[in-house]
């Protein structure tokens, strides 16, 4: 906006409106409806608004700009997390034999619980490792010989607290493990 001779201005932080006489560099000098004389930089002054001025800026203004401007932003929505499932463990290691092979057809009982029993095992070495702080281990029910070998391996190691996981999410058949990470040996 350029600020010329003869425009009608008004000071930004004074209650000052006048007339432009004078215009030199970012020096503006105008006179007062009072007659006095005033100077004040050009950042300082505004164009007083009338009747053409507030015409044209409706008329010659984007409408859809403005609308875009004074449209209120949407708060995004955080999902509420149940304290309950906030410290539901993440981490599930299914242990039932047809999800770690394909056949059992050549295998012995022997062989799918040292299958179970490793696969068990290196996901709680993994999870050690990556820091994860909670697994479940779901192992189902049946005779309950996966159940205590679990178990056997669990209080191997001191940095762990086993117990059975939630009846209402697992049943009888899983056991969660905590983790903890920071264990003094």
């Amino acid at each position: 906006m350029k600020i010329k001779v003869g425009d009608r201005v008004e000071t930004i932080d004074d209650n000052i409106i006048g007339i432009v006489i004078k215009v030199s560099h970012n020096e503006i000098s105008i006179e007062d409806e009072d007659g006095f004389e005033f100077q004040f930089e050009a950042k300082e002054l505004m164009l007083s608004a009338n009747e053409t001025t507030i015409e044209n800026s409706i008329y010659n203004s984007d409408i859809e700009a403005v609308k875009r401007e004074k449209e209120v932003q949407k708060r995004r929505t955080v999902p509420t997390v149940k304290p309950k499932e906030r410290s539901a463990p993440k981490f599930e290691v299914d242990l039932h034999i047809h999800n770690l092979t394909e056949s059992t057809k050549r295998m012995t009982n022997y062989d799918m619980l040292n299958l179970q029993m490793d696969t068990a095992r290196r996901q709680l070495e993994f999870a050690i490792k990556k820091r994860i702080p909670k697994i479940v281990f779901i192992h189902g029910v049946g005779e309950g010989v996966l159940k205590q070998e679990l178990e056997t391996l669990f209080g191997r190691y001191d940095n762990i607290k086993f117990y059975d996981a939630d009846y209402k999410t697992y049943g009888v058949g899983a056991t969660e493990v905590r983790v903890f990470q920071n264990a003094e040996y």
